[in-house]
């Protein structure tokens, strides 16, 4: 495809749809949702947006749908699990609901408040059909086995199992790509390398400051970036351009 390695300016619904069916093996995104982000302005069509997302994406591929919820007059939108549940009518499977766990809040706690603070997101994984999974196994085993009357180990396990389904990442609030809602670099990555390969093409719809595209670049598979903004893919371009020299 022409696409591969590009940053695209456009709607990212008008741009998926000059994509060949099942071209895609893995996106990694995370839309504006509610009013929580300021995005220049611009408005998304969810539902079409996941329609296309379908059609795109491989058998056996994966969608690692990064979303939270506003609260609205004491209320929760429950956005993401109605976003959640429509990526099931229209075919996937909910593979896993995993939380983004961030080191602090984005907003100042307020001592006043009758809620708790908020620091996770949603990452919604949703495959077609069954995914191939590397699982990242960084979890230290405290239990190595148990030893028989002659003092041999039986039953052995690995010194490190898979980690479990809530990851949490440092996010800086002094971040400086110019981006208003940008996830970190090793939440990617750690997607990225769960479920794909070498080789394999990479999409994020909503590019933003590029993060999804240069750690695709980085683990050697191929990245399509799409941006409305231009002002992000230019942030985005640039980014990329420094990654080549490491």
């Amino acid at each position: 495809m022409k696409e591969l390695n590009t940053v695209i300016h456009g709607d990212c619904l008008d741009v998926m749809k000059t994509l060949p069916d099942k071209c895609i093996d893995l996106t990694v995104t995370s839309p504006p949702y509610d009013n929580l982000r300021e995005y220049n302005g611009y408005s998304f069509d969810f539902e079409k947006i996941a329609r296309e997302l379908f059609r795109i994406t491989k058998g056996g591929g994966v969608v690692v749908w990064v979303v939270g919820d506003a609260t609205v007059k004491g209320c929760e939108t429950g956005t993401s699990f109605k976003q959640a549940l429509y990526f099931k009518d229209i075919g996937f499977n909910l593979h896993d609901t995993m939380i983004y766990e961030k080191n602090s809040s984005s907003y100042p706690s307020n001592m006043k408040s009758n809620r708790y603070t908020q620091i996770f997101e949603y990452m919604f994984v949703f495959s077609k059909g069954s995914p191939i999974a590397h699982l990242i196994c960084d979890k230290k085993n405290k239990w190595a086995g148990y030893k028989d009357f002659s003092g041999k180990l039986k039953n052995p396990v690995p010194d490190y199992s898979p980690r479990n389904n809530i990851w949490k990442y440092t996010t800086s609030m002094n971040d400086k790509t110019g981006h208003p809602a940008v996830f970190p670099e090793q939440l990617a990555k750690d997607h990225i390398t769960t479920w794909s390969k070498e080789g394999d093409t990479v999409l994020d719809p909503f590019l933003g400051s590029g993060t999804t595209a240069k750690m695709a670049k980085k683990l050697g598979r191929n990245y399509i970036g799409i941006e409305i903004s231009k002002e992000y893919c230019e942030i985005a371009e640039k980014r990329l351009r420094q990654e080549t020299l490491f």
